[in-house]
């Protein structure tokens, strides 16, 4: 059901790209629904403090699943738009570079902490999340995607940093 809810736009951003779009699985009530509970079960009753998502559809997902494990919420987002004290780093995308930012006090050291976003790709800007956590002394048990692109190698380099990753769906190419 997940994977059928999701649209694919051929060509977007660029020719030969596969971009695989959440927006209809949000709008489809029984498949956010789905996603939520799916991406929230493995963490209930751990003790997850916080769940840190990335701008922008990580904060539809990352909000719907710490209300589910009752836990706080805390945004990463670009370079810029934070109205606090800041920690910032810079990371290469498949399209370019960027940088993404969080506030210094949105974790305290040991906190537990799971990673949402939509999807997982080449990994830059999961991998770069997961050091700005780790900057503030979170530990991060988890990098939390609804796709993954495995072909692109992104969910490989997060699990070479000794975090696991868990995705609910796979799409093969990009």
């Amino acid at each position: 059901m997940l994977k059928n809810s999701i649209r694919t736009i051929p060509d977007y951003p660029q020719a030969g790209i596969q971009f695989r779009d959440i927006t209809t699985l949000l709008g489809n009530a029984e498949a956010f629904r789905a996603t939520v509970d799916q991406l929230a079960a493995p963490y209930a009753g751990i003790g997850i403090s916080k769940v840190a998502g990335i701008e922008a559809r990580g904060f539809i997902l990352g909000g719907a699943v710490a209300h589910q494990l009752q836990a706080g919420f805390v945004p990463i987002r670009k370079k810029g738009k934070l109205p606090h004290d800041t920690v910032r780093i810079g990371y290469s995308l498949e399209y370019g570079t960027d940088e993404m930012e969080i506030h210094r006090d949105a974790v305290a050291p040991r906190e537990k902490v799971i990673l949402i976003d939509d999807l997982i790709a080449t990994g830059g800007t999961a991998t770069a999340a997961i050091s700005l956590l780790r900057s503030l002394g979170a530990e991060v048990l988890a990098a939390c995607f609804v796709i993954d692109l495995p072909d692109l190698q992104g969910a490989k380099k997060i699990r070479d940093l000794g975090v696991p990753v868990f995705a609910l769906v796979a799409f093969d190419g990009h």
